[in-house]
């Protein structure tokens, strides 16, 4: 019999009796090529993104380089590994003929400042809550029990915060978010100790803190080998009348003329050799010279002209607490003239033939108004500089970049 339909069920409903294999999806009316087209997009995007990080982290670490020579250069005696630093950039240019080679140790610089700008970010809190206790004593003396502990608990758990993050890599992000999970997985390591002293090791021996300081130290008794006669000639003849001090200076000035011609261009040879006697090898250093005169006329022109402004900061006695602040100027005047020192030198090294000679007497012919000059106002510095005649010694072209009589 026909089966019948009551008035009140629903209608029949048509049921799709298709193969599964026929049925449409979403990953099928995607065509490969649009899949590939839309993964290239996103691996665009994650590579872009990688750059602008790099990018930021690498100018983020130069920040950081310059302000931690600035302030290694007013710290006596540690103040040679600044001048150490400096000189090894040069070295590093002169090795590859790359001036972006000049900031050495960029990314670890990045990771110290990280580590302090984070630290500073993790002490908020504490110094908050230290504050509300100093404020509750200062109402009411002897209230302050429940505060006082509170700082306690909180001091512990914020060194446990700042060890951890620098222990995880000591970036930006770690010091934003503990990661309390990874940090209980990381307490049931066995060999937990042994890789924290693994690695606080591996990192200050790729500081290389003693060579840049034996390298400094170096540089600074060569200089100062150079310029003590002729310095120390000009601090003698400030005690004789006018005429004869300046007939005395005058004298003195030919031999300063001549060690600021070569000292630095013998400091880069030091950094790349590492030898003290390349300090005293002028025939050597000549012979480079006739490679590249240009070259080196431009490096001499440009350590002197970026020296002479800074003298301009001596003039005034900088107090202790802010002594690194001319001396950031200092560093940041000093570096790119140990760069284009070191783009000439590593020029000269390439390079197996001197160059025509109309080159090479045409620069030593310029080379001499330059270092004339630079001695003229090295002179006159006496009379504007805070210290008077000692300060002539100050001589930041060639040794530490800060003033040594205000240290």
């Amino acid at each position: 019999m026909e089966q019948q339909t009551s008035p009140t069920s629903p209608p029949p409903v048509a049921v799709d009796v298709a193969p599964a294999a026929l049925k449409p999806t979403i990953a099928d009316e995607r065509s490969p090529g649009a899949a590939a087209e839309a993964k290239e997009r996103r691996g665009l995007f994650a590579r872009g993104w990688r750059a602008l990080a790099s990018a930021v982290d690498w100018v983020f670490g130069c920040l950081t380089l310059l302000f931690g020579l600035a302030a290694l250069s007013v710290i006596p005696i540690l103040n040679f590994a600044s001048l150490g630093y400096l000189l090894q950039a040069s070295a590093n240019v002169a090795q590859s003929g790359r001036l972006r080679d000049c900031f050495v140790g960029v990314r670890k610089a990045s990771r110290i400042g990280s580590i302090v700008a984070g630290g500073w970010l993790a002490l908020l809190p504490l110094r908050f809550v230290a504050g509300l206790w100093h404020e509750r004593e200062i109402v009411a003396p002897g209230t302050g029990d429940g505060w006082r502990i509170g700082v306690g608990i909180l001091t512990v758990l914020t060194v446990l915060h700042l060890v951890w993050a620098c222990l995880r890599g000591g970036r930006l992000r770690h010091f934003l978010w503990p990661a309390p999970i990874r940090f209980l997985k990381w307490l049931r390591r066995p060999d937990s100790y042994f890789s924290i002293r693994d690695a606080v090791l591996d990192y200050l021996t790729s500081l290389r803190l003693p060579h840049y300081f034996w390298l400094g130290a170096r540089g600074f008794a060569g200089a100062f080998i150079w310029l003590i006669g002729p310095v120390g000639v000009m601090i003698l003849a400030s005690k004789l009348p006018p005429g004869g001090a300046a007939v005395l200076s005058l004298l003195a000035s030919l031999p300063l003329m001549f060690a600021v011609m070569h000292l630095p261009f013998l400091q880069t040879r030091l950094a790349c050799e590492n030898r003290f006697g390349v300090m005293f090898e002028v025939k050597e250093t000549r012979a480079l010279f006739r490679r590249a005169p240009i070259a080196f006329w431009c490096a001499l022109l440009v350590t002197l002209l970026f020296a002479i402004p800074l003298y301009l900061l001596k003039a005034e006695l900088t107090p202790r607490e802010v002594a690194w602040l001319p001396a950031l100027f200092f560093v940041a005047f000093i570096l790119p003239a140990r760069a284009l020192t070191g783009w000439a030198v590593g020029r000269a090294f390439r390079r197996e033939q001197p160059r025509l000679w109309l080159f090479r007497w045409l620069a030593r012919l310029a080379a001499v108004p330059v270092v004339g000059i630079y001695a003229l106002i090295t002179y006159f510095t006496q009379f504007v500089s805070w210290h008077g005649a000692p300060a002539l010694l100050e001589h930041h072209a060639f040794m530490v970049p800060a003033p040594l009589l205000g240290l």
